[in-house]
């Protein structure tokens, strides 16, 4: 049966501020405590939403976790009434802007997703990641899973797995250190799982930055999800990479179908790394597209500020590719030379767009960290809830939403506001009707 990729993108929620939070993401600690405008984070996550949409791609949406998180500020101390908490909470603020924090709407860490064509059981496989390594990441993975349960709900086609056990060891970011490279959609792919650190070592992280990925959690997910040991591939990161600011792989490497985007640094060993994917992909009988991209022509700083390789590579109606890049990569001489060469070249990157996602970019999440990437069959597909695809109708729905939602401003402190609270909360209830999600969030099942 054919199958599809389908982007199911995060919406910034209403809390989207920039609290600094993110330890080795260098955009998020160059903006700390600046102000915040989430209402237009939340529209330019929609309208690239919608110009994927218009380039013939299916898409579908994820909604935004419920903020600040109360029950989590209840376990950590703070008690009385909803108000009371955030008063209290407010004279610790680190902690306030952790359990406040929009980080949900990077959906690249929210789970790993194996396809049938991958899995033993011929089904979906999806674990949500733990996200150990920041605190304020950290609480994200029960909500996850109960969206991608609401979504995905038909167990004879989908399984859902429990986020693995929350410790450095067992530290899994989900989709944003893992991609899958195949001859087409519908065929068994390699499964390329990259990790930053071994768990049991020594020295578990490299360098002064955290390695947020084990093998550990890697070979645990691909155990997992079944995967066939010859189609499954553990590759380690480069550590200057890491300690360049590319604290996910998706920041230095990007791949689709037989077309792997990467940085000279990006893994540890690029040598090895090329010779096994070409070694698998010979057993094919595809061809390969390993674009490898020297310092030489974008240095690894450059790569890192203008998030060339956190491109979006999708496949078009027409079967080329395009690669959908934000507009700080245009704006970057070194990164838009390098695009207008690859353009003039015999690959299958046949167009560049380029799109603005400020506001995420500047909390570190371009496009490719906004959208989780899920490859389903036609049959998986009309098993799957069809209210959270977007159609002209439901993008109609949510600007208007957003709109009147949202605020336009917002800075860490805000974060103690009941109204704000509030706001959020009557905005998540009217999204979780208008996507047919039912209750999936603790202030819904009071």
């Amino acid at each position: 049966m054919s199958a599809s990729e389908i982007n199911f993108d995060g919406i910034p929620g209403p809390t989207h501020n920039y609290a600094g939070l993110s330890i080795g993401n260098l955009a998020s600690q160059a903006h700390t405590n600046a102000p915040s405008n989430p209402r237009q984070a939340a529209l330019q996550g929609l309208a690239k939403m919608k110009f994927l949409a218009d380039l013939g791609l299916r898409q579908a949406v994820l909604p935004p976790h419920e903020r600040p998180d109360i029950l989590c500020l209840r376990r950590l101390g703070f008690g009385g009434s909803d108000a009371q908490i955030l008063e209290a909470a407010s004279r610790h603020p680190m902690i306030l802007a952790s359990c406040g924090s929009a980080s949900a709407m990077w959906a690249a860490n929210a789970a790993t997703v194996s396809p049938s064509a991958d899995t033993a059981d011929h089904r979906v496989h999806l674990t949500p990641a733990n996200l150990p390594t920041q605190f304020h990441r950290s609480l994200e993975a029960p909500t996850t899973a109960a969206i991608l349960k609401a979504i995905f709900r038909d167990e004879s086609a989908f399984v859902h797995h429990e986020a693995l056990p929350a410790s450095s060891q067992f530290a899994d970011e989900g989709a944003a250190n893992h991609t899958r490279l195949c001859p087409s959609h519908d065929q068994a792919g390699l499964e390329i799982f990259i990790f930053g650190c071994r768990a049991f070592a020594h020295h578990t992280s490299p360098g002064s930055f955290p390695a947020r990925q084990s093998l550990e959690a890697s070979q645990s997910v691909a155990r997992l999800h079944q995967l066939e040991p010859q189609n499954v591939l553990f590759l380690q990161q480069n550590p200057l990479a890491v300690e360049a600011g590319a604290f996910h792989n998706d920041v230095v490497a990007v791949g689709n179908l037989n077309v792997l985007l990467h940085h000279a640094g990006a893994f540890a060993d690029p040598g090895g790394a090329a010779r096994q994917i070409r070694a698998w992909f010979e057993t094919t009988g595809c061809s390969l597209n390993l674009i490898e991209v020297q310092d030489s022509q974008v240095p690894l700083a450059d790569a890192v500020s203008s998030y060339l390789f956190n491109s979006q590579l999708v496949q078009l109606p027409d079967q080329t590719m395009a690669l959908v890049a934000p507009v700080e990569s245009r704006d970057n001489p070194r990164t838009r030379e390098f695009l207008a060469g690859l353009l003039a070249r015999n690959t299958p990157i046949r167009q560049v767009h380029y799109v603005d996602v400020r506001q995420s970019m500047n909390n570190g999440g371009g496009p490719a960290c906004l959208r989780l990437r899920v490859v389903l069959t036609e049959g998986e597909r009309a098993l799957t809830n069809p209210a959270v695809f977007l159609t002209d109708a439901l993008y109609a729905a949510l600007k208007t939403w957003i709109e009147r939602r949202y605020r336009d401003r917002l800075i860490p402190a805000d974060l103690a506001d009941p109204k704000l609270l509030e706001e959020s909360r009557r905005a998540l209830d009217e999204l979780t009707v208008l996507l047919n999600l039912g209750s999936i969030y603790p202030f819904q099942r009071k």
